[in-house]
């Protein structure tokens, strides 16, 4: 006969699952620490003099708390002028890639027409060339329509995303075919598929496509850099890169100012992160 389970036995199991538990939480303890630690540092840097954010071995913990510097971020750079255009370019280029993006994943996704798979590849194969390689002959493009130093043209480049598309493809082949079918048989053309079923379905989707969209819109730097030499026109990530300067550089404002320029887009990410994660899970279930 088997031999029977001694009563330690089912102590032992989960003494030894509460110890999992523990070793797993430390390490998730530990990379959150790490993921927070820069921007503690960033926040403790904003608020110490000049000398202590240059002083080797470095102060971590500043003797007097400067919260003028987050004062005069406003006093050396318009921050208010570079924030409303940082916003607008965003609200432009967010709201471009959700239509355009969305219609050209409904497309693939759920329609059928010649050379599909090959286009679907062709719009793919973008991800793999690097975005500078483009910045020519979309500044020749932007300076034929007289866009040069325009908010519009801080948006145009990115109202369209292959990475944004594919989100919203994965996620839509997701979705069960009946649901077309039973439109069709109700007499729905492919437009009112588009807008009255699909779409409301996408919303997981569309969020992670917003977040995405809205971090590389404000965090853009290069593109604004070529396009616009109006200090009017200029974003924040522009006007705070203007605070490094070759002989010196003020990095408590610098810090100051860097970290009023992420909050917008932890704003925006706690208000979306449940669409976000649930978009981003089931893009990728197939």
């Amino acid at each position: 006969m088997p031999e029977r389970s001694r009563p330690g036995r089912g102590q032992d199991a989960r003494a030894g699952l509460r110890a999992g538990r523990v070793a797993t939480y430390l390490v998730l303890a530990v990379g959150a620490l790490l993921m927070v630690a820069p921007f503690l540092w960033q926040f403790l840097t904003s608020v110490k003099s000049l000398r202590e954010s240059t002083v080797a071995p470095p102060v971590i913990w500043p003797s007097a708390w400067h919260w003028e510097n987050y004062q005069r971020i406003f006093d050396v750079l318009p921050v208010e002028t570079m924030a409303v255009n940082s916003l607008l370019a965003l609200i432009l280029r967010v709201t471009g890639q959700l239509l355009i993006a969305s219609l050209a994943a409904f497309c693939f996704a759920r329609l059928r027409f010649p050379l599909q798979r090959a286009l679907l590849t062709l719009f793919l194969a973008t991800l793999m060339v690097p975005p500078q390689l483009f910045i020519i002959p979309q500044y020749e493009v932007i300076r034929d329509l007289n866009w040069l130093n325009t908010i519009q043209a801080l948006a145009l480049p990115g109202i369209f995303s292959s990475f944004g598309m594919f989100i919203l493809y994965q996620f839509m082949r997701s979705l069960p075919v009946e649901l077309d079918e039973a439109a069709r048989i109700d007499g729905a053309n492919p437009w009112q598929i588009y807008r009255r079923i699909i779409l409301p379905l996408c919303i997981p989707a569309l969020a992670a496509v917003t977040i995405m969209t809205s971090l590389f819109s404000w965090n853009d730097l290069l593109w604004p850099l070529v396009i616009n030499t109006d200090p009017s026109r200029m974003t924040l990530p522009v006007g705070l890169a203007t605070l490094q300067g070759a002989q010196g550089t003020d990095y408590p404002v610098l810090m100051a100012g860097s970290l009023l320029a992420i909050l917008p887009m932890v704003l925006i990410f706690v208000l979306l992160q449940k669409q976000f994660i649930q978009g981003i899970a089931m893009s990728g279930s197939k």
